[in-house]
């Protein structure tokens, strides 16, 4: 099972930084960097929630009902005269379940690290949002999982195939932190790193995930 962020490296994750950047007007080097370092942190939320067995099990019902996959199989639909207020209010309510009051401290985070301002970051995570909620959709279907301890392994498959434990730490840490600033430095500090230098998606995941 391949992991979250190489859907990036895809043409379907082409496909949708190329449609977050013309919806939000934001360059696509800047898009693309917001997805690499939001999507696991989602995702590291998600599974966070996903250790109860009610989060879990909410979790599990979304992905069965209206989070089917089906989103990624039109996303030239999605993108093409602006995206579907629908999709924008639905992820809205996404990362408001799965970050809660956390939201604002991992927009602001973000938005510090790639020099974008927080609510155009909100902007960009509420139309990615919805489409993480449809892959993780299709994942559930094409496994077969339908327990709430399968959500979480899956889950965690796919963080896993990215980041080793420092890396899980680093994700956490921007979901725990307590405002101080400090995260946005280790962000700086493991993402603007050397390895920034290679330009492009494989610079990027080689800072944020020890030049895997």
């Amino acid at each position: 099972m391949s992991g979250i962020l190489d859907l990036l490296n895809s043409d379907l994750g082409k496909t949708i930084i190329s449609g977050v950047s013309n919806q939000t007007n934001q360059p696509q080097n800047k898009t693309q960097d917001v997805l690499i370092m939001a999507l696991p942190v989602l995702m590291t939320a998600m599974k966070k929630n996903a250790t109860s067995q009610q989060g879990a099990e909410g979790l599990l019902n979304a992905l069965n009902n209206k989070h089917d996959g089906s989103i990624l199989d039109n996303l030239g639909g999605l993108f093409n005269g602006g995206v579907d207020s629908s999709v924008i209010d639905d992820g809205s309510k996404i990362l408001g379940h799965v970050l809660g009051q956390k939201q604002s401290r991992v927009e602001n985070t973000l938005g510090a690290k790639v020099g974008m301002d927080a609510d155009t970051v909100a902007q960009i995570l509420k139309i990615a949002a919805p489409i993480l909620m449809g892959l993780l959709g299709k994942q559930t279907r094409q496994q077969n999982v339908n327990s709430s301890g399968g959500i979480e392994n899956l889950i965690g498959g796919l963080l896993s195939n990215n980041s080793a434990s420092q890396e899980q730490s680093f994700l956490e840490s921007i979901l725990d932190a307590d405002g101080d600033g400090s995260v946005i430095d280790d962000v700086a500090g493991m993402v603007l790193g050397s390895d920034k230098k290679k330009g492009g998606l494989s610079g990027m995941l080689g800072g944020l995930f020890g030049g895997k």
